[in-house]
């Protein structure tokens, strides 16, 4: 067995380079990751979270209330029948819903503003706040605490923004036409 592999040591040194080298290409070469980046129409990357975006609040599920169970059996019996023989209340009168918000104020060009111009303001809730009848600058620049309280509720998942990222000021910045000042205070545009 040695005087074969005297023989043919050079034989077996290139098989061995040969496995070596088959065996890197199969276990690292060929296994390169490739990134690929999905663009938008935009040019902007793809938003990855989309569906999480347009999911329904899990807190917005309504409550259900279950009847208690009347006992079965003659046990009782007095209680069902006294409550049956009880006179009927009128049911509450509903709460009146909140007066709409007032109708869109066009700004000074005639057109709304462009509400994503607030940091804090995506696309998705520019359309809320635009359903909502909000559609410029000085509308959110002019709103008070109850103001910010009644829109917030109506956010769905985004409530808290609005004083999280100072809308209001932000807005008035904007109004204003205070750029310089919207920069120093809140960042680049």
């Amino acid at each position: 067995m040695v005087e074969l592999v005297q023989e043919n040591w050079i034989f077996l040194v290139i098989a061995l380079v040969i496995g070596l080298l088959t065996a890197w290409w199969v276990l690292v070469a060929s296994r390169r990751t490739k990134v690929d980046i999905s663009r938008g129409e935009d040019g902007t990357p793809a938003k990855r979270n989309q569906a999480l975006i347009d999911a329904p609040p899990a807190a917005a599920t309504p409550k259900v209330e279950v009847p208690p169970q009347t006992p079965v059996g003659l046990a009782g019996v007095g209680e069902a029948v006294a409550a049956a023989a009880a006179p009927v209340e009128a049911a509450p009168e509903p709460t009146p819903e909140p007066a709409p918000a007032p109708a869109p104020a066009p700004t000074a060009s005639g057109s709304a503003d462009d509400l994503t111009r607030i940091k804090g303001l995506g696309p998705k809730l520019a359309q809320q706040l635009k359903d909502l009848g909000v559609s410029s600058f000085a509308q959110i620049a002019a709103w008070d605490d109850a103001e910010i309280d009644r829109i917030d509720a109506q956010l769905g998942r985004f409530q808290g923004r609005i004083r999280r990222d100072d809308w209001p000021t932000q807005a008035r910045f904007l109004a204003g036409g205070d750029t310089a000042g919207y920069e120093a205070k809140f960042g680049k545009l």
